[in-house]
């Protein structure tokens, strides 16, 4: 370079507003295995005749649906949620305008599709998708590994229903129509029927509250009656039938299976949530999710309302045996799954099951095992005799059978087994409270159950599927919770969260396949 001479910058050429004469074609600028691509594909080879059919012939056209349900699949893949922020990617992102041939859905059309056509129509394409997964060798349908968490409902927290409260306002309702008819008694005892005497109703509603303060106030309306009683059987007569008709309707949302509803959206029950935003133990308004998975791949989702998982597995079940037309071959879960309904269900569908009990683990550590000598599941047992025998060395026989209904409704068959005599034994107040010789209460079946798990459990495929659980079905919650961002619904309605969490399902298989 001369002496002296400076240099200049040099800068790219700028070909902001240079005319194309073949303008690019988008697809040119989509890398090939790109996961829109693996969407597009993937939805063109299912069957959605399902789906077509919640369409009505004539009217203005509509945008297709499998051009639709592709633009949902992708977008739940990138994380976009909201029906709004579609519609703008529609407009500024390559790869959404690709998907969808430079159509503009709006956010009204979007939703309508996702929250209306999608619905009862989701999961058998979710299915197929699965079952294409599968023909890759990417998972194995045979082997589930199972698991609930419990994702937060569109609704307002603090607007909700209590079944106990319910409870508790009909209850009081009576206890101020039984005060007010021993009133009327005092005064006006020969005028009143026993028909509507409110003591003999077993359940109270709003024609029965109606017909006894309608006869309490015939009975004392010539009777000198004290003011605030008047106030009360008019404040009874105007306002209770309307409080125990809403009542009414109130557990008829609640069913036999909930405690509470929120008032928002009625179809979500209060639960507790491991996101506690307030760091107190909050109930919020919410929805169980089940999934079933294999090599982290979701095989088979369903949405619960009831709190506990023991509850949901039988049905989450059913719905993978009605959706694949087979049964499984074998089940992994924990301990909140191990319920003497689900293993006899279990086994009479002949699936192997790997799941836990609630004992299984503390049964697992000696030591607390000999703290724990008094306990019932600790006594010896002599099964050839049917005789078991207490700490004291006592042989205790069989009293009774009898069977029992437990919360949910299944029947269990209870034998009771009582010692021959506590009295002046040293053990006893170690042993047991009860005013007479002990008594205790065996549930044979579930007890042979346990031990059937606890022997899989232990074998070397047990310990490997235990272990196995962990990394299988746990990363799939944290990995839609935490690293996508789905901690709460955006639509309301148990059926229209069904079709999000497919939805949901269908993006994290897609996106595990493309990763």
């Amino acid at each position: 370079m001369p002496k002296g001479k400076t240099l200049s910058v040099v800068f790219k050429a700028n070909l902001q507003h240079q005319a194309m004469l073949f303008p690019p074609e988008i697809g040119d600028l989509i890398a090939e295995n790109h996961p829109v691509r693996v969407v597009d594909n993937v939805i063109e080879k299912i069957d959605i005749t399902l789906l077509l059919k919640r369409y009505k012939a004539g009217g203005t056209s509509s945008y297709h649906p499998r051009m639709l349900l592709k633009v949902l699949i992708y977008a739940y893949i990138n994380n976009v949620y909201s029906s709004r922020k579609i519609e703008e990617a529609l407009g500024q992102n390559i790869h959404f305008m690709w998907v969808s041939g430079m159509s503009k859905p709006d956010h009204n059309t979007i939703n309508r599709f996702r929250g209306e056509r999608l619905q009862k129509v989701l999961q058998p394409i979710f299915t197929q998708v699965v079952l294409l997964l599968c023909e890759e060798g990417l998972l194995n349908i045979k082997e589930l590994y199972t698991d609930g968490t419990k994702i937060e409902a569109q609704a307002n927290r603090y607007s909700f229903v209590w079944g106990n409260g319910i409870k508790n306002s009909k209850e009081k309702i009576k206890q101020q129509l039984n005060d007010l008819w021993k009133y009327a008694q005092s005064v006006a005892a020969s005028e009143l029927d026993d028909d509507t005497d409110p003591s003999g109703y077993d359940k109270i509603d709003s024609e029965k509250v109606s017909k006894t303060i309608a006869a309490i106030n015939e009975a004392i309306k010539d009777k000198p009656v004290d003011k605030q009683i008047r106030q009360k059987l008019g404040y009874a007569r105007r306002n209770w039938p309307t409080a125990l008709e809403k009542y009414e309707k109130q557990e008829e949302i609640l069913g036999t299976d909930r405690n509470s509803y929120s008032k928002t959206d009625p179809s979500a029950t209060f639960m507790r949530m491991k996101e506690d935003h307030m760091g107190n133990g909050q109930l919020k308004p919410a929805y169980n999710l089940q999934i079933s998975t294999n090599n982290q791949y979701i095989v088979n989702y369903s949405l619960h309302q009831q709190t506990t998982d023991t509850s949901t597995l039988i049905n989450h079940l059913q719905q993978y045996i009605n959706q694949y037309k087979r049964v499984p071959s074998n089940i992994t879960a924990d301990a909140g799954y191990g319920s003497e309904q689900n293993y006899q269900w279990l086994e009479n569908k002949r699936i192997t099951a790997y799941v836990k009990h609630t004992s299984f683990d503390r049964n697992q550590r000696q030591s607390t095992k000999a703290a724990e000598k008094f306990k019932v599941e600790n006594l010896p047992y002599n099964a050839e005799k049917d005789y078991y025998i207490c700490p004291a060395g006592q042989r205790m026989r069989r009293k009774s059978i009898f069977p029992k209904t437990n919360k949910n409704g299944y029947e269990q068959t209870i034998t009771t087994y009582q010692a021959r005599t506590c009295e002046g034994c040293t053990l006893r107040t170690q042993c047991h409270k009860q005013p007479t010789n002990r008594v205790i209460e065996v549930n044979h079946n579930l007890n042979r159950l346990k031990s059937l798990a606890d022997k899989r459990l232990k074998t070397k495929k047990g310990i490997q599927k235990r272990k196995q659980r962990c990394y299988d079905v746990e990363p799939v919650f944290a990995n839609i919770k935490h690293n996508h961002g789905f901690k709460r619904f955006m639509l309301k309605g148990l059926d229209k969260i069904t079709t999000e969490i497919g939805l949901l399902a269908m993006a994290h298989n897609l996106r595990k396949k493309t990763a």
